[in-house]
């Protein structure tokens, strides 16, 4: 019987198409694609493993897979064959064979995840997939100083999503950072604006934990809260006092460190 080597993938993919990462019946899915794509190259009917369970609409620049196959294909070749079996909503970018207990949820070390949103006085119509918006002008040096209490090893129950099956709400947020700029890059072209990005690095993540601090942050900058009250809220551990959960659109799988 040959034995099973164990590939990884890098992957990307345009989160509007699918309703996400995960296997769902009669839903059409990415990691759900992936598996019909190695089955027409191999034959073999195998279970695809994802460093991040994205949801719904929520897009991934870098996205990190691994999975077994007999197969005496090398990499470069599932990467081209992947591709072209593959919708264009999703990308092999690379292909590697990896240690047998290399695992891409339970390796990493960090992973990181941005949130695009606009804070323009007009939306800009390129971006309604791919940015979160809201018209009135947010306070961003008091989103900033909320965020800071966000960042280190703490209990982020309050930022816990209904159904998730974690064992433990304790993350080490390593870094919250917030920064504007005035124009965002679409096919090459600069789009002018407001636009604010959140760029955060965990350990891991709870389910919606980064939209539903981003949609904190912004009940902060509307000035419906005191930035200090973003530590009163992770002291209540209550997800009903917390903000609005975000949009999926503007969030992005950026990175997977391990």
């Amino acid at each position: 019987m040959p034995s099973l080597k164990k590939l990884k993938l890098l992957i990307s993919y345009d989160g509007s198409y699918a309703s996400g990462w995960q296997v769902q019946p009669d839903r059409l899915t990415y990691q759900g694609l992936l598996e019909e794509a190695i089955k027409r190259i191999t034959g073999e009917n195998t279970r695809v493993v994802g460093a991040s369970r994205t949801d719904r609409g929520v897009h991934a620049i870098e996205q990190v897979v691994a999975f077994r196959t007999s197969s005496e294909h090398p990499p470069e070749v599932f990467r081209r064959a992947l591709n072209g079996i593959l919708p264009p909503y999703i990308r092999v970018k690379e292909a590697e064979y990896t240690t047998d207990d290399f695992h891409p949820r339970f390796s990493a070390r960090s992973k990181e995840y941005i949130y695009v949103l606009e804070n323009s006085p007009v939306r800009t119509p390129f971006l309604l997939k791919y940015a979160c918006y809201t018209g009135r002008e947010l306070d961003v040096e008091a989103m900033k100083e909320a965020s800071s209490f966000l960042v280190g090893k703490k209990d982020f129950r309050a930022f816990q999503a209904a159904g998730c099956s974690a064992k433990t709400t304790i993350r080490d947020v390593k870094r919250f950072e917030i920064r504007v700029c005035d124009e965002i890059g679409f096919l090459s072209i600069p789009l002018k604006g407001r636009f604010i990005l959140f760029h955060v690095e965990a350990d891991a993540f709870l389910r919606y934990m980064v939209r539903n601090m981003v949609g904190t942050l912004i009940d902060v900058g509307l000035e419906r809260y005191k930035a200090s009250w973003i530590h009163e809220l992770l002291e209540s551990r209550d997800r009903t006092q917390a903000g609005p959960t975000a949009p999926p659109e503007g969030l992005y799988l950026y990175r997977i460190h391990y």
